[in-house]
């Protein structure tokens, strides 16, 4: 338990960004899943769109420091290999 002031202030912010990045880290996985389920579904042109919407929130969050920037290079890699491998 915190006992001085700068210790109450700082237990607070760290509160504040555990609840920010969790909604940010979700809104990561969220853009992943939507390519992942339009690539399932067989939609090229979904796809090829979720994809396009989804590299500038993964790069937006590595840049945060919320992934690093390896995962997002491997995610980015990963989707952009299924793309590719769907439409030939």
């Amino acid at each position: 338990m915190a006992n001085t002031a700068q210790a109450k202030k700082r237990a607070r912010q760290a509160e504040v960004r555990r609840q920010r990045n969790t909604s940010e880290r979700s809104t990561v996985r969220s853009a992943i899943k939507k390519v992942v389920n339009t690539l399932e579904a067989g939609d090229k042109a979904q796809a090829q769109a979720a994809y396009a919407a989804a590299t500038p929130v993964i790069d937006s969050m590595a840049r945060k420091g919320i992934i690093s920037k390896n995962k997002a290079a491997r995610h980015k890699s990963r989707l952009n290999a299924h793309l590719k491998a769907m439409q030939g």
